[in-house]
């Protein structure tokens, strides 16, 4: 049996500490569906079809990467594709709690459903997708903050 998990986000942008988990994730499920969350009361930096690009770009190469766009709630989308297991990254304690706050609640909603936290290697837990954003604002380098080759559009 295939073993698929989901890892959803607003990646926007998606980076070098993203990349970290996926390829993570990689080693412990067959498929990873990186899900782009659309949230419409939200304007996001980049559209979500550039998201989606960044995306495409950063897993050059990768197998077992799949890339969607979905809206409403993440167990949601979990029960659509058939997928048991969420997984979210964490840079520090802070990110801990929230994404723990959002597994129990989850898990209350869809028991069926498990949420995997992984924390960042330590290389990359400085990074985040709001510093590489006011980087960009600032018309900065963000090639030390984004996988390797990968070129952000400015705007």
């Amino acid at each position: 049996m295939k073993r698929v998990a989901l890892f959803p986000g607003s990646f926007d942008p998606f980076t070098a500490g993203h990349l970290n988990i996926l390829k993570r994730s990689l080693e412990m499920f067959d498929e990873v569906v990186v899900a782009v969350g659309v949230n419409g009361d939200k304007t996001g930096f980049y559209d979500n079809a550039t998201r989606m690009d960044i995306i495409a770009q950063t897993c050059k190469g990768l197998q077992g990467v799949r890339i969607i766009e979905y809206s409403g709630l993440t167990i949601d989308i979990c029960r659509e594709l058939g997928i048991k297991h969420i997984v979210r990254g964490v840079r520090n304690m802070l990110d801990f709690e929230t994404e723990r706050s959002i597994a129990d609640a989850n898990r209350r909603l869809a028991p069926e459903i498990d949420t995997l936290i992984i924390p960042t290697a330590q290389e990359f837990a400085h990074i985040s997708s709001s510093a590489v954003r006011d980087i960009l604002r600032h018309g900065g380098d963000t090639s030390l903050f984004m996988a390797e080759g990968v070129k952000l559009p400015q705007r």
